[in-house]
């Protein structure tokens, strides 16, 4: 049996930061939903997504195939009802479309937006759904949990140098894990360390946090909890429940809050969010399918970036900002709450970002991580992007 995660309704309602991906290769907690799902069933998984993102995120079908949805988290209770479906028989919650297990002939047909082909089962018990970029963080320090259990159990943490200071026990760190006379308080969740990371030293660090592999902690960090820091990231400065997915970095002094940011953003020296309004009301973000302002039920909430998406030293972005794939931020003052995709500029203005230098910086950025390749198929769905977001840069 293979796993086939799809996107539902939640693909246009987490833009910018699905623009990219599929809903189900979103980073929460340790892991991204689709490594939740696959680790948890111990089978293999695909997408079924966007069509201009297929040729990255391909579907794969077996002679029998699980359809689950992208945007739902998987738990034990989840897990066991899903164990008990039978062929053809769609797992349903206040009509949101959980799963269906369906044979590879009715799997070619698979409609996300059609579960009433299938006999429906009603499931009863609350589970993490992600449908606004805010859940990502929101919801972290929960699915931190989830994945920490998942993934230590019944292992044995390696060795860190006596020179670091631990407090609690909830702390596991992967082979190659290095740190040096740093702080890690665990009562308040745990904290975990991927292979070949390293915090270095005089960092301070309270869970519920996650680094991922090949990413580095620099010196006099202060991280709070809440926190994931993907793989082959760097990060310093101040940073409370803020998700960071991969490759990218916020390498210096600065804060950043209630935050989420894709992958190969870059946060420029001595930026800063706010996360909490002057008058402490409640933050609103901008939505790309009502193309307005949506009220988000909470009181902090910081920036939330796209892939790509860079900003100049001493940056200073508004509670509740959403910045678009691959927008370039830089100036003096406050830029505007939404900054569109492919923009170039701050408060004094914005131009358009042309996909021509912004390949030209992307292939240079790829090179320095690991030698990786800015190939046809990035430049195929980041031109596509440029496309469906035109409409938003009316500078």
């Amino acid at each position: 049996m293979a796993i086939i995660l799809f996107d539902d309704s939640a693909h246009q309602s987490l833009l910018p930061l699905t623009f990219t991906r599929p809903v189900a290769d979103m980073r929460i907690g340790i892991l991204t939903i689709a490594e939740k799902w696959a680790k948890c069933l111990n089978l293999p998984f695909s997408f079924h997504t966007q069509s201009y993102l297929e040729s990255k995120f391909p579907m794969r079908l077996e002679p029998r195939n699980l359809f689950l949805n992208g945007s739902v988290c998987p738990d034990e209770n989840l897990l066991e009802a899903i164990y008990k479906l039978h062929a053809g028989s769609a797992l349903m919650k206040d009509g949101l479309f959980i799963a269906v297990k369906l044979n590879e002939w009715d799997a070619a047909d698979f409609d996300a937006s059609n579960p009433a082909a299938y006999e429906s089962v009603n499931y009863a018990g609350e589970f993490v759904k992600i449908k606004h970029p805010e859940d990502v963080f929101k919801h972290n320090a929960t699915e931190l949990g989830k994945d920490f259990k998942l993934l230590t159990q019944g292992r044995s943490s390696a060795s860190l140098s006596t020179t670091n200071v631990f407090i609690g026990d909830n702390f596991f760190a992967e082979e190659g894990a290095e740190a040096e006379c740093s702080t890690f308080n665990s009562k308040g969740g745990p904290v975990y360390l991927g292979k070949n990371s390293s915090v270095w030293e005089g960092s301070h660090i309270r869970g519920a946090f996650s680094l991922g592999d090949n990413s580095q902690v620099k010196m006099g960090a202060k991280i709070y909890g809440g926190t994931t820091i993907g793989p082959f990231c760097r990060v310093g400065g101040e940073v409370s429940n803020a998700v960071i997915w991969g490759y990218s970095s916020k390498g210096h002094e600065g804060f950043l809050g209630n935050s989420v940011l894709g992958e190969w953003c870059n946060i420029g020296a001595d930026s800063n969010n706010s996360n909490l309004k002057n008058n402490y009301d409640e933050v609103k973000l901008w939505d790309y399918t009502t193309q307005s302002f949506r009220k988000t039920g909470l009181q902090f909430c910081g920036l939330i970036m796209g892939d790509h998406a860079k900003c100049g030293i001493n940056t200073m972005f508004n509670t509740g900002t959403v910045v678009g794939v691959s927008a370039n931020v830089f100036g003096a003052g406050y830029p505007r709450n939404f900054i569109p995709d492919f923009a170039w500029g701050g408060a004094h203005g914005f131009d358009v970002y042309s996909l021509n230098k912004m390949f030209d910086t992307a292939k240079k950025v790829y090179e320095r991580r690991d030698g990786r390749a800015f190939d046809e198929t990035e430049q195929n769905i980041l031109e596509k992007v440029f496309e469906l977001t035109e409409t938003y840069r009316k500078f």
